[in-house]
């Protein structure tokens, strides 16, 4: 992301604005088949419920967002599916909050009953020994 100072030409006031390179994304193909075209602010929201009440910094899930993004750009594709993005996703979290983790996971992974979320957790558990 790149910040600039600039000055407004009619009254002189300063001011910044944030300019990101343009970048060629793939499209996204969903669960039902549809295709879309890639979002960086679906996956910011995504991150951003998880990490709800969590001391998460959104510097932090933006640097989390960037590197999910920079991930699939250098993969080269021109279509991809959700649920790879999604997993890349909870690699990241899983690294950075394991509360925000299994947060996400929940609705990601859509959990059909307890025994399911409860598995998950199991093996978040043993992968911390």
């Amino acid at each position: 992301m790149i910040r600039r100072r600039r000055e407004c030409e009619k009254c002189g006031e300063r001011f910044t604005t944030y300019e990101r390179i343009e970048e060629i994304l793939p499209a996204v193909i969903k669960k039902d088949g549809r295709r879309e075209v890639f979002d960086r602010a679906k996956i910011l929201a995504g991150v951003r419920k998880a990490s709800e009440k969590r001391p998460i910094s959104m510097a932090t899930m933006e640097a989390l967002v960037d590197r999910v993004v920079r991930s699939v750009q250098e993969l080269g594709v021109e279509e991809m599916e959700s649920a790879k993005i999604g997993e890349k996703v909870m690699e990241e979290l899983h690294l950075l909050d394991e509360i925000a983790y299994v947060r996400f996971a929940s609705v990601y992974r859509s959990f059909k009953d307890i025994n399911e979320f409860m598995k998950e957790l199991k093996d978040l558990l043993g992968r911390q020994k």
